[in-house]
């Protein structure tokens, strides 16, 4: 049946979360109220990646791009745009610099400088739908794979390409399959990593849940290149949609005959497994998750061998994540030369970033490697919310640095992260402004991986607690300034002794941010001050007399009664003052006042 019009609306995680479902559910009853569903079809899509504005509703071929869209507006929009014609004009988004509303996609600033290769299809397909996958290119990788190419030809398109794992360390693709193909065994399996667990990263959940056959597509390839017949998906349990769609997606792909024995006819048998993980942030290191899917507690094994030769049941296995996986069928469709037109010399293609923190635009972000941190928060993220001075911004999560404005002009690449002491990860960004204290978040992220560590080897274990312990020290005002040099030496042991990743990029936060940011951390120690006003201990509310209208305001609102009138001021309106030894610290005077005559730091 031809259309008139398409109604695309978000069915990402947070839309789905914010009524999407209710606008997906409202706009059909309405267009069937209003007589038109012989004209519009209304298609749930994966994440439009522009998070900070949903739920979203795009309207073709108009390209009307609505934001912050609720379930009662979806009557406007069938009896407006498709019986009369007309945009919903307080719909539309607004760039906020120029206040003038934007039709296309292409001509917000969000979207100008993202280049799409593994999200080339969220926000536009249906995922359950395995017909509108196919139509963008779907599976026509995997003919040439099965029919034209040897396993040879393959790898050496996907060394073409230049494609590294997209996991976090960036070991070339082509080089894990070719190890795995040339090992001895007739039995070997392909996993997909998709135990994404670093907080404020969801470029892997969102990949899947807007287009979950790109992967499947790039595990099957994955086996026909090493030789394996048999594939396991390793998703989070935490992660329900994903997992649904992941389903229907691979019960439709057995329909149709893509997974399973002799696919198409080729000869070539290879199916898929899901595995659910309990949510363990090791579990997303390479032998810790083959423990795992082996049934097994999930902990690191000493390397070599590598799972290429031994790994899963201790046969040759390869591993590659979500975003990894994603680019193949581009790859195996366009041919390896056209992704390494994309990116630098030494990293090439694209990047997805789960863009969060103190930023105005936040949300995920594809873009070409080699763009810089200021092109991306800047410019496509749209700067600090709330006017606030940009501070740090944490890239790799748990395992990365927090790199300074001095460095906002570096080209996104894996050398480059690593040389200025952070790392790509699996690719989580969170942005921080003036009032984020650096030594809070790296005691935050120290906390995160004492709870994480498996225990086994003992530089994890016990380092991690140490420097814990630490940062709560210095944060509850009882640092020493050797305490810097404890920390260094204690986080250098574990990056060369650690068993596995996980312990050995466990200090990066706090090395990054004791060379970055030092005299945050000496303040801390020295004056017991926290400039950003986040280490309770370290806080003090001050009314300064002069200032205070003596309206009362600040005492009605504190809940420990420790503000009282100054009787002696000779003042008509006597001004207040703060006990320090009652107040509780918080905030409720800071917040209430309208005369700004309370200070904190």
């Amino acid at each position: 049946m031809a259309y008139s019009h398409y109604i695309l609306t978000c069915g990402g995680t947070a839309c789905e979360s914010n009524k999407g479902i209710e606008i997906y559910d409202q706009l059909n009853a309405e267009a069937e109220k209003q007589g038109v569903l012989d004209q519009v079809q209304i298609v749930k899509t994966g994440c439009f990646g522009f998070c900070e504005r949903g739920p979203i509703v795009k309207v073709l071929p108009e390209e009307s791009f609505y934001v912050d869209v609720k379930p009662e507006d979806a009557r406007e929009i069938i009896a407006e745009q498709i019986i009369k014609g007309r945009e919903v004009k307080r719909l539309l988004y607004k760039e906020d610099t120029e206040k003038k509303s934007t039709i296309a996609v292409e001509d917000i600033g969000f979207y100008q400088k993202q280049f799409r290769v593994v999200l080339r299809n969220c926000g536009v397909i249906n995922p359950e739908n395995i017909d509108e996958y196919i139509a963008r290119e779907g599976y026509t990788g995997l003919e040439k794979v099965l029919f034209e190419w040897t396993a040879e030809q393959l790898i050496e398109e996907m060394k073409i390409s230049g494609l590294r794992g997209r996991g976090g360390a960036g070991f070339p693709t082509w080089l894990k399959w070719d190890l795995a193909r040339k090992a001895q065994g007739d039995i070997k399996y392909v996993i997909c990593n998709a135990d994404e667990g670093d907080p404020g990263a969801y470029m892997d959940r969102s990949t899947i849940e807007g287009d979950p056959h790109s992967v499947i597509e790039g595990m099957i390839t994955a086996g026909k290149a090493i030789g394996a017949h048999e594939g396991f998906v390793y998703i989070r349990a935490e992660y329900p949609l994903a997992i649904e769609r992941l389903r229907r997606a691979l019960d439709q792909a057995r329909d149709y005959g893509l997974i399973g024995k002799n696919i198409l006819g080729s000869g070539f048998d290879f199916d898929i497994e899901i595995r659910l993980g309990a949510g363990a942030f090791v579990c997303g290191e390479e032998t810790a998750l083959i423990k795992s899917v082996e049934g097994n507690r999930g902990m690191p094994v000493p390397k070599p061998p590598f799972p290429a030769n031994k790994g899963l049941w201790q046969r040759p296995t390869i591993i590659n994540n979500v975003e990894t996986l994603a680019n193949v069928p581009v790859i195996t469709a366009r041919g390896g030369a056209w992704l390494a037109k994309i990116g630098t010399e030494k990293s090439k293609g694209t990047k997805v970033f789960a863009l969060t923190g103190k930023i105005k635009n936040s949300g995920l972000v594809e873009v070409p490697m080699g763009t810089t941190l200021r092109e991306i928060i800047f410019e496509i993220g749209g700067g600090i919310k709330d006017g606030k001075k940009f501070k740090g911004v944490q890239t790799g999560g748990p395992s990365g640095g927090i790199l300074t404005g001095k460095v906002l002009d570096t080209p996104i690449d894996y050398e480059s992260l690593t040389a200025n002491g952070s790392m790509m990860g699996s690719g989580g960004m969170i942005v921080m402004d003036e009032d984020d204290c650096v030594v809070d978040v790296a005691r935050f992220y120290m906390d995160f991986c004492v709870d994480e560590s498996c225990g086994k080897c003992s530089p994890c274990r016990i380092g991690t607690t140490q420097i814990l312990n630490v940062l709560q020290k210095i944060t509850s005002g009882n640092g020493e300034e050797a305490d810097l040099e404890k920390l260094e030496t204690i986080g250098k042991a574990m990056s060369k002794a650690s068993l596995c990743a996980l312990g050995q990029t466990a200090p990066n936060p706090v090395l990054s941010t004791i060379k970055n940011f030092r005299e945050e951390y000496l303040e801390h120690i020295r004056d017991h001050k926290c400039r950003a006003g986040k280490c309770k201990s370290l806080l003090r509310f001050v009314i300064n007399e002069e200032k205070c209208m003596g309206c009362s305001i600040c005492a009605k609102r504190c809940p420990a009664n420790c503000i009282s009138q100054v009787t002696d001021s000779g003042k008509k309106r006597p001004p207040y003052r703060i006990d320090p030894s009652k107040c509780v610290k918080c905030g409720e005077c800071f917040k209430n006042c309208k005369f700004g005559a309370i200070t904190k730091g």
